[in-house]
């Protein structure tokens, strides 16, 4: 037995937390794990102890939870850019659906609550042309109470809140399709989908709505390993826009590495799931990537600080929030959680600063961000074409993530380290519950990223 028990355990922590301390030269996917984060202030490393010691325990608890782990969502919206030309009919790309009665009503009651009065409180007098409700009906009867003039009232106010606040195209609250689906029994992970159609989805996004080099990216088999070298030429705006969409492309291959169906390796057994180091290495090595598997890793620790700076901005907001499914014990549970974990949020010493975008000519800035918010709509329509349902689901989920992260950036009276939105002004700004629980999940998918990448450090040692 040791003679020395408190140094062995620091020495473990230690090893947990920082393993590029004792990573060799062969250590090839993680070079530019080291130093700053792109484009932020803070290192890897406090990114690294911050996530695995304070932010991932908290959120794994958390996302379990019935307000966060019911996710309502359409998988039926057809593709708007091109014919639907492969379907995976693979079991694994299947989708459990939740049956009515496993949703717990508080839950049903807040997205028929949504539905029906979808931010009607701050639609300008025009966008809300035509006659208004002539009653308030009982909650129970929403469906039933629906005109034909309220419909379309619905609609214009939903597009007039697209136009001016979202960056993702979000699911129609009023669509029969419209499923719950249970997130913790659908769980993110490789399925076997590939090839021309999941090639198609990232080339799509990478060649025709991100900011970038003018090369050729096909996805991650790029035919040029200029990218990493030009992307610096691209001005602050376009730099976040493409690591940003880099970074959450590295958190689903890093997921599909970790929870790959493995075959026994004797040929007799049953296969298992967990992580497969060949995969990692196919995605990430630099010899397999043209160079860029290494700085596609680093990108993720950017994409994971855009989207802590927006929980932290909506630290007022998300505190005065009921997180309402009708369990009181749950229910004081998830809120008493959700407190804590934005304390943890708001004492990271180093948040992304927004306030450094769309600056200088005004004009120039408006325009810039147009294009900024028209891309990534682009990007969360593309979602709607993904073969694989359960990658669709994922896929969409955690765009929507992203793109409520960005709509709470760019909200509020100011925008920067300082600035917040609150619940006091829901004229102005308002998230429906699906963006929170797209929120909470998508930080919590870049949170399990960054722990599995050093689960593959030490597995690749």
């Amino acid at each position: 037995m040791s003679r020395y028990p408190c140094l062995a355990v620091v020495c473990l922590v230690f090893v947990f937390i920082y393993p590029r301390s004792f990573t060799g030269a062969t250590d090839k996917c993680f070079c530019k794990l080291q130093g700053e984060v792109d484009d932020c202030s803070c290192t890897v490393d406090s990114v690294i102890s911050f996530n695995n010691l304070k932010l991932y325990p908290r959120l794994q608890s958390l996302l379990g939870k019935k307000f966060f782990r019911y996710f309502k969502v359409n998988l039926k919206r057809p593709c708007p850019f091109w014919s639907d030309d492969s379907r995976c009919a693979m079991k694994d790309c299947h989708v459990d659906k939740c049956k009515d009665e496993e949703i717990p009503e508080g839950i049903k009651g807040i997205d028929k609550e949504s539905a029906f009065n979808s931010n009607h409180n701050k639609y300008s007098a025009e966008t809300q042309a035509g006659e208004a409700c002539e009653e308030e009906y009982p909650l129970g009867n929403l469906d039933k109470t629906i005109s034909a003039e309220q419909g379309e009232a619905f609609k214009n106010w939903t597009a007039y809140d697209d136009a001016q606040d979202n960056f993702c195209e979000l699911d129609d609250e009023l669509s029969a399709d419209l499923q719950y689906v249970d997130l913790l029994l659908n769980p993110e992970r490789y399925t076997g989908y590939k090839g021309a159609s999941a090639q198609r989805i990232w080339s799509t996004i990478y060649n025709e709505n991100c900011f970038q080099p003018r090369t050729s990216y096909s996805g991650y088999r790029s035919s040029s390993n200029t990218v990493g070298s030009t992307i610096e030429g691209m001005c602050l705006e376009e730099r976040v826009f493409y690591r940003t969409i880099s970074g959450l492309h590295t958190s689903i291959n890093v997921h599909l590495c970790s929870y790959y169906l493995n075959q026994a390796k004797n040929g007799y057994g049953p296969a298992t799931w967990g992580p497969n180091k060949e995969e990692f290495k196919r995605r990430f090595d630099p010899e397999t990537t043209l160079g860029q598997g290494p700085q596609r890793l680093k990108n993720l620790y950017f994409t994971f600080l855009v989207e802590l700076r927006a929980l932290a901005k909506a630290l007022p907001y998300l505190e005065q929030e009921e997180f309402y499914t009708g369990n009181e014990d749950e229910d004081n549970e998830v809120r008493s959680a959700v407190t804590d974990l934005l304390e943890v949020v708001r004492s990271f010493p180093e948040h992304f600063d927004e306030s450094r975008l769309f600056q200088g000519d005004p004009q120039q800035a408006t325009k810039l961000k147009d294009e900024f918010r028209t891309h990534f709509r682009n990007i969360s329509r593309i979602m709607d074409c993904v073969g694989c349902d359960k990658c669709k689901l994922w896929g969409k989920l955690q765009v929507q993530g992203m793109g409520t992260a960005l709509k709470i950036l760019f909200s509020g009276d100011t925008i920067g380290p300082e600035s917040t939105v609150d619940a006091q002004r829901k004229g102005s700004f308002q998230l429906r519950r699906t963006e929170i629980v797209t929120l909470f999940n998508a930080v919590g998918r870049l949170s399990s990223s960054i722990k599995e990448v050093n689960t593959f450090r030490q597995l690749l040692r």
